[in-house]
Formats: C-alpha cells, structure tokens, sequence
C-alpha cells in the first residue's frame, strides 16, 4: 500500500508528459481557463468540432485536462475504478467552500463511508413527505408574484429552492437564525467565477473579493455551529424528517465540522441546480405552447410521469453543471488515449446532450423523450455518473415536481422577449435575464 502512495504522491508532482495528449486548443493557458468556464456555450462547441470527441485544455491553476464528448469513452470513467479516477480530487476547487469533509471532495473508502451516511436521510418515504411541504412554500411564494407583467422567474426559483434547504435539508425552526441566515446563503451561492479561481492561491485570501468571501464564510459556519449545537441537544431527533437531525440520527459519532461541511455541499449542489433547472423549464414552457397544454394537464391529473419528462428534457437542453471531473491518479487509456497520472478528464455533459446522433433536433424542447424510461447514463447524466451520482437527485425531482405541478394548476406562462442566452454563475449556468415570463390565472 505505502508502494501506491509513493507513486500518487509522485504522480502529484510531475508534470504529466504531454506529447500523450489529445490534441486541443494553443492557446495561452489564462484564456484557455477564462473561455472554459465564462464563455463555455460559445468555445466548447468550437473546440469540438475542430479537434473532435476527445480534445485537450489548459486550465489554470489544475493544469491540463481531457474533455471527453463520446457516451463510450465516458463509460469508461464511471465504469472506471475510484482508485485511479478520483472525482474528489477533480472537484479540489470547491473545497475553500465546502470544506474537506464534503463528499464531493472525498475519494474512496472516505468517500464511501461519508455517502452511506448521508444517503441515510434521503430514503423514498421520507421524500414523498417532503412534496406536501414544498407545495405549500411555493404557494406563500407564488402570493407575492406579479400577474399579467413581466418578471424573472429565476430570482422567485431560488427563494423557494432556499427555503426547502433551510426547512427540510436543515431543519431550521429558530426564526431569528433562520432570518440572520436566509441573506447569508442567498449571498454564498452567488459567489462569481473570479472568487472560484482565486480559492486555489491561498494568498488571495486577505484581499479584494476573496477577503470578503472569507467573512461571509465565517458568518455562515457561526450560524450553522449554533444551529447543529442546538440540534444535538433536543430529544426528539427521531421523529424529525429534515437531513441534519436524519445525519444525527445514522452517526451521532460525525464531528460538527462534518455536519457542516455536509449540509453546505446538499445546499450549494441542490440550490442553485434546482432552482436554475426549474428556471429554464418555465422559460421553455412559455416558449411551448403544445407543451405547456400537456404540461398543465398533467398537473391537474397528477400524471408526475410527464412532469418528470418535463424537468429531464429541461436539464437535457439546458445543463446547469456542464462537466463532471476526475482527476487520474495512475496511467490508464481512456478515448483512445494513453493519459498520464497526473491529468483531469471531463466527460461533457453540455457536449453529449446537445450531439444531434445521439438526441435528434437536440435544441427542440421535447418531454416525450423521456417517457420511454431514461435514456442511456452516458447521454444524459446531469447528476453525473457511476458511485459518484448526485446524492441529491432524488430531493431535486420531488422538489421540481412539486414546484411546476403547484405553479401550473394555477397560471398560464407566456415568454417575454426573445430566447434567454445560458450565463455562467459560480459553476452553475443560469439564464442571462433571469427567465422572464408573464403569468396569467388560468
């Protein structure tokens, strides 16, 4: 074992021989990073169509990495083994806000043993509850909209996405931390792509942007403290459905640091993806009459098969997360390729699920391709993929079900203006204008 650990630490250290790269873009490393991650929508389709299914790009600080846009080769990272494709170690730029015991972080026995805790809380009984909920935080929600002009339906998404965290995932009920804490959250899951970068050089950290980061972090870990603190001391921890008390319950044994690091991956990976994802889908509604028809009916019926249809096509079309990482911590061939330790792959999930062999007329917002069952994992995965797939998957269905199926018995949605462009936010990609729409009572 020490003999793997020796050659990890030394595959860490050098710089991956190159000439066994796919072929990929020439240009300089800084714009290379800025284009991947500010403007991904306009340079990834390019570099795909020149280099191919497989291309290299330098990214700064981690260095070079492989994209990959085929469903075989990304069968094989996921079929791959987690001791050679470490998605924690591909996810490293997170962790200045994550913290080192998320499990989006961990890899192997660590991340094992941290995703059967927190798989604990999601169990099926538990999340039908949880849709009853969600409906009646959408209906407080849906009472302070506009009828009949225009407004962004994103901006609303995220305040019922932020209260279904608060309530169900952490379970708060002390009003005056939850006040305190609603503008502190709403303030950590904007945090720009600039602040992303500059996480990795810890020297950034005393100014600018990075030091105010800092403070709104310690504000938020203070409030979260006092929150399991207090969680730890009441008795009825049994009887509770929210995610912290169901944490307490599996492993009263978990430090305060790993509750916390626990609950901030859950509302960082679950917030602002289900509150983007429920944006698009009413912005493509409006767009849809026909769709829209079908969409309603539906919730009128409680027919949750073509409300379900519904969200997947949106996240087919419009994915919030547009790759998913690991990190190679051993030589292995993968698209072809012999790839060094050492370098970072990308399986596209924005590349797969806009190839036109793989989803005809790829740009057309159609649900019914999703009513046969799912699709391959490998052409849709926007919870990624293989042990690594989002915890969180199953909260986000019951979670969008519950939203468009109470929002649709009431109104009709008509766009406004034309078609949204994707707009990259933290790691998320939202709509440029926020997905504006008009409402009309039905």
């Amino acid at each position: 074992m020490s003999q793997i650990a020796d050659a990890r630490s030394q595959a860490r250290t050098e710089t991956p021989d190159l000439t066994a790269l796919p072929p990929g873009p020439s240009l300089p490393t800084a714009l290379q990073s800025l284009l991947f991650i500010i403007a991904p929508y306009q340079t990834m389709p390019r570099w795909h169509r020149q280099f191919g299914d497989v291309f290299s790009v330098s990214l700064a600080p981690a260095g070079h990495a492989v994209v990959l846009a085929n469903p075989e080769h990304i069968r094989e990272v996921f079929a791959g083994p987690s001791t050679v494709f470490h998605a924690g170690e591909g996810n490293a730029i997170l962790k200045q806000i994550m913290g080192d015991n998320s499990v989006l972080l961990l890899d192997e026995e660590a991340h094992l043993a941290a995703r059967k805790r927190v798989m604990a809380a999601f169990h099926g009984e538990t999340m039908r509850g949880w849709g009853e909920r969600i409906e009646q935080i959408t209906t407080e929600q849906m009472q302070r909209w506009p009828v009949g002009r225009p407004f962004a339906v994103h901006a609303s998404m995220n305040d019922i996405s932020l209260e279904v965290i608060m309530r169900i995932v952490f379970g708060m009920t002390d009003e005056a931390r939850f006040e305190r804490l609603r503008p502190l959250l709403t303030r950590l899951v904007k945090v720009g792509p600039t602040v992303f970068l500059g996480w990795m050089y810890p020297q950034l950290q005393k100014i600018g942007p990075w030091r105010r980061f800092m403070a709104l972090k310690t504000q938020v870990d203070e409030l979260l403290y006092a929150e399991i603190a207090q969680r730890r001391r009441e008795s009825d921890l049994d009887g509770r459905v929210d995610v912290l008390s169901k944490l307490l319950v599996a492993a009263p044994e978990q430090s305060d640091e790993e509750l916390r690091d626990h609950l901030i991956t859950l509302l960082l990976a679950g917030h602002e993806t289900t509150a983007s994802t429920l944006a698009w889908t009413f912005h493509e509604l409006a767009r849809s009459p026909r769709v829209l028809a079908r969409a309603q009916q539906a919730a009128d019926d409680g027919d949750d098969a073509y409300l379900d249809a519904t969200v997947k096509e949106s996240m087919r079309v419009h994915p919030v997360i547009r790759n998913v990482a690991r990190y190679l911590t051993e030589p292995v061939r993968v698209g072809g390729y012999d790839l060094p330790a050492g370098v970072t792959v990308f399986p596209s999930i924005m590349l797969v699920q806009h190839t036109a062999r793989l989803w005809p007329s790829p740009q057309e917002f159609r649900p019914e391709r999703f009513l046969d069952g799912n699709p391959p994992s490998t052409t849709w995965f926007p919870f990624g993929g293989g042990i690594r797939r989002c915890l969180g998957a199953g909260l986000a269905a019951v979670e969008s079900q519950a939203v468009l199926k109470t929002v649709l018995r009431t109104y009709d949605v008509a766009p406004d203006g034309s078609r949204e462009q994707p707009k990259t936010r933290n790691i998320t990609t939202v709509p440029s204008r926020g997905a504006r729409v008009v409402l009309t009572r039905r």
